[in-house]
């Protein structure tokens, strides 16, 4: 008896499936509920000569490859200490497992991670691939001065990252069918680094014929920082998005003598050193993707204002409280905002017009110093800029923005604070993907009842460029004189709704105080 029932449960359980690429044959794995395909190269490895060069498309393979196990990151310091390698050009596959006789969207996920860290295989996808009935696939790419070094003469400066994730859009183009996915219906989606990304990709003339919609998630072109607003520390300069090519380049060569290199001997001296005396400067190309270079002519921000840029149906938003966790962060690495700091920041970050922001933001109006700069980080540095970019690109084609609201999301990064955290950057996350391969413990019925909301939204607009979900109010479109951004919050807080993003963020004021 027990034979039989043993017997009878292999020829029930899915055969792990084997695709043929362009490039060999892999085997994945099939739970059932979706297929997956782990550690697909998708181009050669960056290493040696190829260091600091653009990607090379993936060299043909015999026989069956292994696709059962996450590729490597790409090299990055996590809590500390180096992980991964400079191997590290794969990507992820998740698909759902019943068949389907249409081809289904394919949503390519860029993660965050302020271009140090992060890698695809954190986002387990399952979620959105079974309910949504999308393929997604997650790639890695090169990070810090791997990804976005910038030398005199060296091409490729600054871009190395943002080419990479082109190959990945190029392999998915050839690709995709072999899935099941259709390959003329690709959505590029991002967030914090990744919605950078995404939104300067929309901006780059490399891009066109690779992707037909786009979810930019606390990541448009236009953020901007002033000094102290990304991070309360005062001797951080202003910062965009996306450096000249010659701020990069000084960058580079600063890191290049920091590591001992000799005067235009640069180039051969880094190639030379390894990984680890490189990391050493890593942190000095956070933020650094360089525009001014082929891949990115012009200031994404700038290419955004002009209309220069991919006329696609677009989602964008953020979420409602980005800065307390920044705020909180540095409290947690000693350096808090305080009664006696906070006249200090205002004035570094805006000059003779520090009173009348101090006037706007009175410490009186908040229960902590903390509080009330990371108020004026999300709304001055994030909101109104993304309300911003927002209205840039619903001048020329079609827009849904919205603002993600929880007040009791999840604590993402474990931080503890004198304050709440609210709807703080990144909390976003584990209502679309399984961190780390686990939904997260703690989440709420209504909370993981957002969480199908929001999938549904993100999925729909992948398969027809209109969001919809079941049971979820209708999504108008944004436009520049009437608005409309969507609330995205559990019912207990008011549920899915119309947000005042203009007035709760106080964009009027910032927009006067701008001039």
């Amino acid at each position: 008896m027990t034979a039989c029932v043993t017997q009878a449960a292999a020829q029930e359980a899915p055969k792990p499936p084997i695709v043929q690429l362009d490039s060999g044959r892999i085997q994945g794995s099939d739970d059932g509920t979706v297929r997956t395909y782990s550690g697909i190269r998708y181009a050669q490895p960056p290493v040696g000569e190829l260091r600091w060069k653009n990607p090379v498309r993936v060299a043909p393979w015999r026989g069956v490859a292994d696709a059962t196990k996450p590729g490597r990151p790409c090299t990055q310091v996590d809590k500390g200490e180096q992980i991964g390698g400079e191997d590290c050009l794969f990507l992820d596959v998740t698909a759902p497992a019943r068949s389907s006789r249409k081809r289904l969207p394919v949503m390519v996920w860029l993660y965050g991670g302020g271009f140090l860290d992060g890698y695809g295989s954190m986002y387990n996808a399952r979620r959105m691939a079974d309910q949504g009935e999308v393929i997604v696939v997650t790639p890695n790419y090169r990070l810090g001065a791997f990804g976005y070094l910038a030398l005199p003469g060296l091409p490729g400066s600054g871009t190395f990252g943002l080419a990479d994730q082109l190959e990945a859009l190029k392999w998915v183009r050839r690709n995709a069918a072999a899935f099941g996915g259709d390959p003329g219906n690709v959505t590029l989606f991002g967030q914090s680094a990744g919605g950078i990304s995404t939104c300067a990709l929309l901006t780059s003339p490399a891009t066109r014929g690779l992707i037909d919609k786009a979810v930019i998630q606390s990541g448009t072109c236009t953020l901007s920082f002033p000094t102290g607003t990304y991070l309360p520390i005062p001797d951080i300069p202003p910062l965009t998005p996306s450096p000249s090519l010659k701020a990069s380049q000084d960058i580079g060569l600063a890191a290049a003598r920091q590591l001992g290199c000799a005067a235009g001997k640069e180039l051969e001296c880094l190639r030379a050193k390894p990984v680890s005396e490189l990391v050493k400067v890593n942190e000095s190309f956070g933020n650094a993707l360089a525009h001014g270079t082929p891949l990115l002519p012009l200031e994404p921000a700038q290419a955004l204002r002009t209309g220069k840029f991919l006329r696609v149906p677009v989602i964008s938003g953020g979420t409602k409280s980005e800065g307390t966790s920044f705020v909180a962060g540095a409290a947690q690495a000693g350096i808090p905002v305080t009664a006696e700091n906070y006249p200090t920041l205002m004035k570094n970050a805006f000059g003779e017009q520090a009173g009348k922001v101090l006037r706007e933001y009175p410490l009186t109006g908040f229960s902590s110093p903390g509080l009330a700069w990371a108020t004026v980080s999300s709304d001055r540095a994030w909101a109104c800029p993304t309300l911003e970019g927002d209205e840039a690109m619903a001048a020329r084609t079609t827009v849904y923005a919205y603002e993600f609201a929880d007040a009791k999301a999840p604590n993402v990064f474990e931080l503890p604070s004198e304050f709440p955290l609210g709807a703080h950057h990144a909390s976003d996350l584990p209502y679309l993907f399984d961190l780390d391969g686990r939904p997260w413990e703690g989440l709420m019925p209504e909370q993981w009842r957002l969480a199908e909301q929001m999938i549904g939204y993100w999925t729909s607009f992948a398969h027809t460029g209109k969001p919809q979900a079941a049971g979820a109010p209708a999504w108008p479109e944004f436009t520049p004189s009437g608005q409309s951004v969507l609330s995205l919050k559990p019912a207990s807080q008011g549920g899915i709704g119309p947000a005042d993003v203009r007035g709760q963020h106080r964009c009027g004021f910032w927009k006067e105080l701008a001039g």
